[in-house]
């Protein structure tokens, strides 16, 4: 057992070396093409958040309860892990360019679908096309950034998609709701519509063909993702990645009850803390893509290190505006930029099979921001948001132990 787990890390550096045979920086860089991926990015998260801001209309236009609506968020998310463990596989063999151009068509008709929806079922088949299209484009997009650019430059290609994501987390919401307020929810559905026929006009113009990567790993099957955990760091990395996501969601899914009822803020302020949190979170996404190449996972053990102690912080001087502001800036600029170390982690570990272990970390990220959401929820209502924060930071210490743990077998792997 120990020889094959040795072989199985080994392999990692044999990926790195047969990476990319000429790409000492003479390979030609598709900027347009990462640019593009970004504005889908961007596309595509407003569309899995945009029911959060217009979950009151919905509800009573389709005479069901806010929480039936709210369920439109989970089947997307369900549907997402699903695609996301098999779409390497069932897609075998067709142009990867083919299939983003595909997952930006199903983001059209999924607006469509849900902006015309004639009752509660068909407005949750909208929902899970666009769960199809979240699992599809997160697993795909590390793998496609490392193929449009030199080696050299995917940190940098990462932080660019991973800074639309940001900036959709800045505007989605108060955007939905004033769309949602001048031409109702459908109408706020209904724009997603011209937005993804640009993205896909976008990849379609600016992505060169893009056919299916060598991958490594052999066995066939639908369930042959798994077969990457064999690899040690792998599955240290993904338990590190699982670990940040569950911390981070245990706090943040319940920041509007914590400022409201501790902090003692009205509807405005939250307003503006969570944009400040967003635009720090935006900074973030810059910022970190020029220390990835040089402290990849340095950069992974500091930020939930820094992370536990804000929330540490948090339940100490939630009482205070500006401690509380100073404190989510600081919360925003690391969260937000976190997925782009993520991200870059993994196209620096399975560069070979970075479509599986997008789909694997794509799966590990969205069950994480359930549990921790649901489990953040349990305590905050059983126990209170000082027992919630202090679970979120014991879960991001843990974060950072298991990827100081994944830096060692990475380094005993390429030794």
């Amino acid at each position: 057992m120990k020889v094959k787990l040795m072989t199985a890390d080994a392999s990692i550096a044999h990926d790195k070396q047969s990476h990319d045979p000429g790409d000492n920086g003479a390979r030609s860089a598709h900027w347009g093409g990462i640019f593009a991926l970004s504005f889908g990015a961007f596309a595509l998260v407003a569309s899995e958040f945009l029911p959060i801001s217009l979950l009151t209309p919905i509800a009573a236009d389709l005479k069901v309860s806010e929480g039936a609506v709210g369920l439109g968020i989970a089947i997307s998310g369900a549907f997402a892990v699903l695609t996301s463990l098999s779409i390497s596989n069932l897609t075998r063999g067709m142009n990867r360019k083919t299939l983003l151009i595909g997952l930006a068509a199903l983001m059209g008709i999924s607006g469509a679908v849900i902006g015309f929806a004639p009752g509660y079922l068909p407005f949750m088949v909208g929902r899970a096309f666009i769960g199809v299209v979240i699992g599809g484009f997160w697993s795909m997009s590390a793998a496609t950034a490392i193929r449009l650019v030199p080696a050299s430059h995917v940190p940098h290609a990462l932080a660019i998609v991973n800074g639309g994501n940001a900036l959709a987390t800045v505007i989605a919401a108060p955007l939905g709701s004033y769309l949602g307020s001048i031409m109702g929810w459908r109408g706020a559905f209904l724009c997603l519509v011209p937005v993804a026929a640009l993205c896909l006009i976008w990849l379609w113009l600016s992505l060169p063909s893009l056919g299916m990567p060598h991958r490594s790993t052999k066995t066939d099957g639908a369930l042959s993702i798994f077969n990457t955990l064999r690899i040690r760091v792998v599955a240290w990395g993904l338990t590190a990645c699982g670990a940040f996501f569950l911390g981070q969601f245990i706090l943040f899914t319940y920041l509007r009850p914590f400022l409201e009822r501790v902090t003692l803020v009205d509807e405005s302020t939250v307003s503006l803390v969570l944009l400040i949190l967003g635009v720090t979170g935006l900074a973030g996404t810059v910022l970190i893509g020029r220390v990835l190449g040089r402290w990849l996972y340095r950069t992974l053990v500091v930020i939930p290190s820094l992370m536990a102690l804000v929330a540490a912080a948090l339940s100490l001087f939630g009482g205070s505006l500006v401690a509380v502001l100073v404190l989510l800036s600081l919360w925003g600029l690391l969260s937000t930029s976190a997925p782009v170390g993520w991200w870059s982690w993994i196209a620096n570990a399975m560069p070979q099979n970075a479509e599986q272990g997008g789909g694997l970390m794509v799966a590990v990220i969205q069950t994480c921001i359930a549990l921790g959401s649901t489990l953040g929820g349990l305590i905050f209502d059983s126990i209170g948001y000082q027992s919630t924060f202090l679970a979120s930071g014991a879960m991001l210490v843990l974060a950072a132990i298991t990827a100081g743990v994944t830096a060692r077998v990475s380094r005993r792997a390429t030794a």
